[in-house]
């Protein structure tokens, strides 16, 4: 597509959703305006030029058909999910979870985007957008400028809260004698270096956690915190075994030098796929970066690690979805305009990408003079949906979950048979969607 043709739909924002977004609208025959601010400028979170860049973790989270991390996957994967796609192209190990070599991810994503006869990248920090042109607003949480203040102007006082990323440190200096690698109750091939400690270690540790001195948050109110996303230091001030009953539980492991369950389990996650870069598992973090290295090199197996790069916290803005949003995705005050990825009140890389690809979908319809199409809410995905738009006051983002799926139509009293029941009429549900509507 050249500088001068007219694009027929305009995405703004190359991060996951935009990317899922505009590919779909381009792979079904339309021209797309993608605008992506990077490289000229970046948000304090991103320091890939990439398109797609993945920030707090490199985990797309658990693959297993019984959990709804894994059932969202399964069902993008039956609408042909580009993203998924790549991910399973560029996974590193992580047990029953789906983890990425993030630059590799990244790097793909932006070839297959870039390299799309009908996606033009047009380089530049938006500043607003046309409610008379068919648009997909996927700017992220992280929306500032121009186009907060144009949203804003549309839809008034959007909401915010924190989110949090976790420190990334050297493989080759980590401890390995008083490591050990496994996956919880054996899943995987020990895709996790694990950091046993002792309770010694472990209520030291804690102390040394909440005491230790964090980073300034300007501006903000320091009660947004999204519990989602929580920062360690903050759960760990919830109760001295609060972080133990949560990221460091040791259920599902033995430690092979004592034979014994540990007290306490700190987590490495490979960061890439030639595994010289491991993340701390769940260990969002708003500390200064000098504390970091003093608080979580009490750690044994860490206390000679280098920190290639340390957590950081910043705010997270979203549309009050329940009020602005349609089940499509569509604002409802400019229904030509979609808003996409976390911006739209979907928390998650995944719940991330299935709302670029809803958007993509409704976007192509709108092309066509259709009518947008509404999921169906015993799908993950439609039951997202359901819940972002349906009424409620104290509306906060939502990440995949069976909690927000309508009953079964018997009781099933097995916990694991009925998440078992809720996946298997959620792939039927889409499959029978997908063939009506023609999708794929």
């Amino acid at each position: 597509m050249g500088k001068t043709d007219k694009a027929d739909v305009t995405v703004i924002g190359a991060g996951l959703a935009g990317c899922e977004a505009a590919y779909r609208i381009a792979q079904s025959g339309f021209r797309v305006r993608l605008i992506e601010s990077k490289p000229l400028s970046y948000s304090p979170a991103h320091r890939n030029a990439d398109f797609a860049e993945l920030v707090c973790s490199n985990s797309l989270k658990s693959e297993q058909p019984d959990t709804a991390g894994g059932l969202l996957k399964a069902e993008l994967r039956l609408l042909d999910c580009l993203l998924l796609s790549v991910a399973q192209e560029v996974r590193v190990p992580a047990g029953g979870a789906l983890a990425v070599d993030r630059d590799m991810f990244s790097a793909r994503v932006t070839a297959a985007v870039r390299e799309h006869p009908r996606i033009f990248v047009q380089t530049q920090t938006a500043a607003d957008f046309s409610q008379d042109e068919i648009t997909v607003i996927a700017t992220g949480p992280l929306t500032q400028g121009g186009m907060n203040d144009a949203l804003r102007r549309l839809v008034g006082q959007s909401l915010g809260f924190y989110d949090a990323a976790a420190p990334v440190v050297d493989a080759a200096s980590i401890d390995m004698s008083r490591a050990f690698t496994a996956s919880r109750y054996g899943k995987g091939e020990g895709d996790y270096i694990n950091c046993p400690l002792d309770k010694e270690t472990y209520e030291k540790f804690v102390a040394e956690l909440v005491a230790a001195e964090r980073a300034q948050l300007h501006d903000f109110d320091k009660r947004e915190i999204f519990e989602g996303c929580m920062p360690i230091e903050i759960m760990a001030e919830r109760g001295a075994d609060t972080i133990r009953f949560g990221p460091l539980r040791p259920v599902g492991f033995t430690d092979p030098q004592t034979g014994k369950r540990p007290y306490a389990v700190v987590q490495l996650r490979a960061e890439n796929a030639q595994k010289t870069m491991y993340n701390l598992v769940g260990f969002q973090t708003n500390l200064k970066f000098g504390e970091q290295k003093r608080v979580f090199s009490l750690i044994p197996a860490l206390r000679n690690a280098t920190f290639l790069r340390y957590g950081v916290m910043h705010r997270n803005t979203y549309i009050n979805a329940p009020r602005e949003l349609d089940a499509s995705g569509r604002l409802r005050r400019s229904p030509n305009t979609f808003i996409a990825g976390q911006l739209s009140g979907v928390e998650g890389y995944v719940e991330s990408i299935a709302s670029g690809l809803v958007c993509g979908i409704n976007a192509v319809r709108l092309c066509r003079g259709q009518e947008p199409l509404v999921f169906p809410e015993e799908t993950i995905i439609g039951a997202l949906y359901r819940y972002l738009t349906a009424p409620n006051a104290d509306f906060q983002p939502m990440n995949a979950n069976f909690g927000i799926l309508p009953p079964l139509a018997e009781i099933v009293r097995d916990k694991q048979k009925r998440k078992e029941a809720y996946a298997t009429r959620a792939l039927a549900r889409m499959r029978e969607f997908q063939k009506v509507n023609h999708l794929n």
